[in-house]
């Protein structure tokens, strides 16, 4: 997915008519970082993929939206949800396509270990989630708590956060974000 990662954020980046060196002065991300993603060398965490794309501005979901589907609907199968993260971390979101809708609805899987990165992600609105099975450290402003099973979460998402699995079994849960601004 590094490549598929790398190509798309050369082809919205040049759609756009934008420099990595313009992108890199307003992301507040590297250069060679950029360049390192658009060849597929480096594959981005959560947050600096996050970061980087509010430089153009543009939240994840729409970064990865299949751009082809036109018809609004109102089910899909477990094969058809959407993967906008990669790596350790896995987001498969409902619905391809979010722009002029109201909700962001992920599933989301945390491999032991995995994290969203060492920087913190900051974007509009609110998000809300409840741990399906394994342990999350959830870290908001200077607030850390580690939930297990049954425990949620809810804050305004313009505070810096992060996530991180701390335990040795895959952590699963079932989040919001309303905007969709993720």
């Amino acid at each position: 997915m590094d490549q598929e990662i790398g190509h798309r954020l050369r082809e919205i980046r040049t759609r756009l008519d934008m420099s990595q060196r313009h992108l890199a002065r307003i992301s507040g991300v590297a250069n060679a970082t950029i360049s390192q993603i658009e060849a597929g060398r480096l594959n981005p965490t959560v947050s600096m993929l996050k970061k980087v794309l509010d430089g153009i501005p543009m939240s994840m979901s729409e970064f990865f939206a299949d751009d082809f589907e036109l018809t609004d609907r109102m089910f899909f199968r477990a094969d058809e949800l959407t993967e906008i993260a990669d790596g350790g971390v896995s987001y498969r979101q409902v619905g391809p396509n979010l722009r002029n809708k109201a909700i962001q609805l992920l599933k989301e899987c945390y491999q032991p270990g995995a994290g969203t990165g060492k920087h913190a992600i900051r974007h509009k609105g609110e998000e809300c989630g409840i741990i399906l099975s394994g342990r999350l450290e959830v870290t908001v402003a200077e607030q850390t708590a580690v939930l297990r099973a049954g425990d949620a979460y809810y804050f305004k998402s313009d505070q810096p956060h992060q996530f991180r699995n701390p335990g040795n079994e895959i952590c699963e849960l079932i989040t919001a974000c309303s905007p969709p601004s993720f």
